[in-house]
């Protein structure tokens, strides 16, 4: 087991956590979590022997192989396949050991070397090595392109690739899936799954921790504690922790007052309808886990867009790509309140779609229309590079703004963490989370009426995660994402879109059932079968049905959308009000028109919230009808 005995580290002048006691059992899973800066990786550099601790100790089998992702890959002619053997220390030294023997023709040696590598498995080595890149996306061919080919992101898969391939006791995984597609965070799930070893893994994808740790380590205050379960189970139970500590459990009831309220006005109105079942579950377990994020210190919300026209963009049988088409046939009406998650394979085209649409892209054939003096909020990994190095985040805001007030600004920014001097700092140390920050706090700002967001999580840490999920549920213009973040896509876009075999359409199903479709579709992709012909046309067939009954139903979704939207504003500014209501200088004789005012609002209010309530439930129940007839 690992031992963490009264463990103390600091980096500099800077504490990260003391006086530690942790005992990780073999076999289990743990999830490593904390705020950016509280010292996971260090914790991870520990155990690897990189850094030693201040007081305490930590201990673990002399005899145990630990595996990590390296940071970085060389630019070297070994190809993908035998980079990724290289995993295998003890396999790679047998081989080389092999080699010798043969050209010295030691018949001996030999025959005590094929012993050794039957006894670990080596025989099948390239087969696991091959089944790895597969998993992670790399198709045969890429297998003999040697490394110095791949880009930085593919060369991290590789990096990860090679741990998996270790057969080590022990395997520590920072942010696995940032540099991955959804398709290849799907299979490393059900590989961790089943991984024999320890296994510790620093991660802010919640649906990943959800469906691969048994338990969560969370490093906070300068002190780690070990919590059973995932990390649902953790939100849960550190809630309940933090809602015994008054002065944060009042800081909450308002937002859950107002959960509450919304979960028993519907509850008994609205049995029949799935799609209101399905929002009233997720606010009841939003009730659960608000104390958990009560001291997030990322609050913001996105203004209303400086102008709105529909359509904001039209694709008419556009086709795009780089000399030759990646996506052809593309047929796109962006409305204000429209909100679709891009889904596919790595390389079908996802980010090319979103470059398009923002206009980066000329179309190859077709037509793109964009209204006039729209304002397009467009974030892809390559702007985080595109920063000011020497400027600080107010002056990136200045040059924006320039007649806005420094304080304005800079209260502006606090609400993405760049609070006193972190406002003044220059970019130029910023981490790859500081420097998304920054870019998502200037696309904010700008007030777009289109967000394309390209895997904007990916540095992000889950309170951040968290603050862009609330601020995009109100966001007001049109939203295209494509994220391998399953709780933002779940939470923020109301259709899903299939990007895939050089095309673009909706795809009739949620996430759970892409992801069911999608492992099934590897199963079957790996697996000899007759008839393959037929069951494609099969299968398009159940495309082009599922997706003109999904074309019928689209309206109705819209209007449930509209007056879900309606409802939470509504809520929000009555919630409000009551507030302004219950300060005491209101009922004092100075106060009384004030007074007046706020309950003839109040009474405003109540009433476009009962008309609104009225018109969600009549479209709800008319989409389930419609979904019913369908079925």
């Amino acid at each position: 087991m690992i031992n963490f005995n009264q463990l103390s580290l600091r980096r500099g002048p800077r504490l990260l956590f003391e006086a530690a006691n942790l005992l990780i059992h073999p076999g289990q899973r743990i999830g490593l979590t904390g705020a950016n800066g509280v010292g996971k990786s260090s914790l991870f550099a520990m155990l690897r022997g990189e850094l030693h601790a201040d007081t305490g100790d930590v201990s673990l089998p002399p005899e145990w192989t630990i595996a990590h992702v390296a940071q970085e890959t060389p630019g070297v002619d070994t190809t993908a396949l035998d980079y990724v053997l290289e995993g295998d220390q003890e396999l790679t030294q047998l081989l080389r050991a092999l080699a010798e023997a043969e050209q010295q023709g030691d018949g001996h040696r030999q025959s005590q070397l094929h012993d050794a590598l039957t006894l670990i498995d080596g025989y099948t080595a390239k087969s696991r090595a091959g089944k790895l890149l597969h998993g992670l996306g790399f198709s045969s061919a890429q297998e003999t392109q040697p490394v110095k080919a791949f880009s930085g992101g593919w060369r991290m898969r590789l990096n990860l690739a090679q741990a998996l391939m270790c057969r080590s006791d022990l395997l520590l995984l920072d942010e696995p899936t940032n540099h991955l597609d959804l398709e290849a965070v799907y299979w490393l799930e059900e590989w961790l799954r089943s991984y024999p070893g320890t296994l510790m893994v620093i991660s802010h994808d919640r649906d990943f921790l959800d469906r691969v740790v048994t338990h969560i380590a969370h490093i906070e205050q300068q002190r780690i504690k070990l919590y059973s379960g995932n990390y649902s189970d953790f939100e849960i139970a550190r809630a309940e922790h933090l809602a015994n500590q008054q002065a944060a459990h009042q800081k909450q009831q308002r937002e859950i007052a107002h959960i509450r309220s919304f979960v028993t006005r519907f509850k008994a109105k609205a049995t029949k309808a799935r799609q209101a079942q399905s929002r009233i579950k997720a606010l009841e377990r939003m009730e659960l886990i608000a104390p958990a994020h009560v001291d997030s210190p990322f609050h913001f919300e996105f203004l209303p867009p400086s102008r709105l026209t529909n359509p904001l963009i039209t694709l008419e049988k556009a086709s795009v790509g780089y000399q030759t088409p990646l996506l052809e046939n593309l047929n796109l009406n962006l409305a204000p309140g429209d909100r679709i998650g891009l889904l596919g394979p790595n390389g079908a085209g996802k980010s090319t779609l979103i470059k398009l649409i923002a206009g980066e892209l000329p179309a190859l054939s077709g037509k793109r229309k964009e209204a006039r003096d729209i304002r397009i909020g467009y974030f892809a990994q390559h702007q985080l590079e595109q920063l000011s190095s020497e400027d600080s985040a107010l002056k990136h805001l200045q040059r924006l703004d320039p007649k806005a007030t420094e304080q304005a600004l800079r209260n502006f920014l606090g609400g993405f963490g760049f609070d006193g001097d972190d406002a003044l700092n220059p970019v130029a140390p910023f981490s790859g989370g500081e420097k998304a920050r920054l870019v998502l706090a200037i696309l904010v700002y700008q007030r777009p009426a289109l967000l394309l967001l390209d895997e904007p999580t990916n540095h992000l840490d889950l309170e951040m995660r968290l603050a862009l999920t609330l601020a995009l549920q109100d966001f007001e213009g049109a939203l295209v994402v494509v994220s391998h973040d399953r709780h933002l896509l779940r939470t923020v876009t109301d259709d899903l879109w299939l990007v895939s075999d050089g095309k673009a359409s909706p795809f009739d199903g949620d996430l759970e059932d892409y992801r069911q479709w999608r492992l099934s579709k590897d199963k079957k992709d790996n697996q000899p079968s007759n008839g393959a012909a037929a069951a494609s046309n099969n299968k398009k067939l159940d495309r082009q049905a599922a997706a003109a009954q999904r074309q019928k139903l689209q309206p109705l979704r819209k209007q449930v959308a509209s007056a879900e939207q309606q409802l939470e504003k509504l809520h929000q500014a009555l919630s409000k009000l009551e507030l302004e209501l219950a300060e005491p200088e209101l009922y004092q004789d100075a106060g009384k028109d004030q007074l007046k005012q706020l309950i003839k609002q109040q009474a405003e209010l109540k009433q476009q919230l009962a008309e609104v309530e009225h018109s969600w439930l009549e479209a709800s129940e008319a989409l389930e009808q419609a979904q019913a007839q369908q079925e």
